[in-house]
């Protein structure tokens, strides 16, 4: 019998895979990311699927750069009272930072939401939204010195 298709990624599903990855500690590979997938949602997904969206790919990497930066010894040895304080004030900050990011990231999406009705209203495809934007002409200004342009002056007069 043939594996029936997982359904699709949708926004709920893409916000709890990042968040099983921001939580993840340990070797992290697609297979076991697709595991630990499988065990909260009780759907299978292939890497390919998981790597094309944009949200969980990017959060895969961040979370293996992280993961791999951090040597294994540091991770198993016992901390001393003012480590643990240091690593709670740091936790209690980030935790801040978090929540005001979700907070502006709510913002965010909002105005987006406006700003797509608006677009959709004046009949703007997403390709013409989705157009780059045009590139920086970052050669060198040549201005005129003082003294040379003063001469010139002096000399048609």
């Amino acid at each position: 019998m043939p594996k029936s298709r997982a359904k699709n990624l949708d926004d709920k599903t893409i916000e709890l895979i990042v968040g099983i990855l921001d939580g993840w500690s340990g070797k992290l590979t697609w297979d076991l990311l697709a595991e630990a997938i499988a065990k909260r949602t009780g759907v299978h997904y292939t890497r390919q699927a998981l790597d094309k969206h944009t949200r969980i790919k990017m959060s895969f990497q961040l979370r293996k750069e992280r993961l791999t930066g951090v040597p294994q010894a540091t991770r198993k040895r016992k901390l001393s009272e003012a480590e643990t304080e240091a690593l709670v004030q740091r936790y209690e900050r980030l935790q801040a930072e978090n929540e005001r990011l979700v907070h502006e990231n709510v913002r965010l999406l909002e105005q987006f939401q406006t700003w797509l009705y608006n677009a959709h209203l004046r009949g703007l495809t997403r390709e013409y939204l989705n157009t780059p934007l045009p590139s920086v002409d970052r050669e060198r200004t040549i201005l005129p010195t003082r003294g040379a342009h003063t001469a010139h002056d002096r000399s048609t007069q």
